[in-house]
């Protein structure tokens, strides 16, 4: 997203807009904060198609990534398991 100031868009009107594109909105600052966004005119936006314009949301993978052949970790004895459940309980 570009910005500019809001003294720029009064004095170079027309060169401010033309930065304004399908993808890309002008956000016009005041004394270096920002108080305005200037996009272009979309007719028939989705809420989902501005969200992913604006990078605030991707849509879902087309093929998801497949579930690992055996979860992952450590393997514990009953032994071992047993000595980690008595020290989080604090029985030791």
């Amino acid at each position: 997203m570009r910005t500019t100031s809001k003294r720029e868009l009064n004095q170079q009107t027309a060169a401010v807009l033309d930065k304004v594109t399908d993808t890309d909105d002008v956000v016009v600052t005041e004394r270096g904060k920002p108080r305005w966004k200037v996009s272009a005119f979309r007719k028939s936006e989705t809420a989902l198609a501005r969200l992913e314009r604006e990078g605030r949301y991707t849509p879902p993978a087309s093929e998801p990534a497949p579930w690992p052949a055996s979860p992952g970790g450590p393997k514990y004895a009953p032994d071992e398991a047993e000595a980690l459940i008595d020290e989080m309980r604090g029985d030791h």
